[in-house]
């Protein structure tokens, strides 16, 4: 149930970033729920494999470039999707950056 629940207000942080940022675009919330899916899916999935690829680049940089990362995933999550869609890589950035931190809020509000 906790796990439906997470994936709903995933889907929830994700039409807030649509929302506020004009760059990255959600068709409906049917389009939210499966992005929230494959994010999840490809940051569980995916996301380690590159962390330990690019090990060397995210020590010299202090970790910075794990946000490049982030990037990386969310802009490939809109490339896939037909109703995600995000205009670039900045917006990319600042998408993964708004959707952690309104996803991590909505978790914590969830976990009280």
């Amino acid at each position: 149930m906790t796990l439906i629940l997470v994936w709903i207000l995933n889907a929830v942080a994700l039409l807030v970033v649509a929302y506020v940022l004009p760059g990255i675009m959600v068709a409906s919330f049917g389009s939210a729920l499966i992005a929230a899916l494959v994010l999840g899916l490809l940051n569980t999935l995916v996301k380690p494999f590159l962390i330990l690829l690019t090990l060397p680049i995210s020590v010299v940089t202090l970790g910075l470039f794990l946000l490049v990362l982030n990037a990386l995933v969310f802009w490939f999550a809109g490339s896939i999707l037909k109703g995600f869609h995000v205009e670039g890589f900045w917006w990319a950035v600042l998408g993964a950056i708004v959707y952690s931190l309104v996803s991590g809020f909505l978790s914590g509000l969830l976990a009280s």
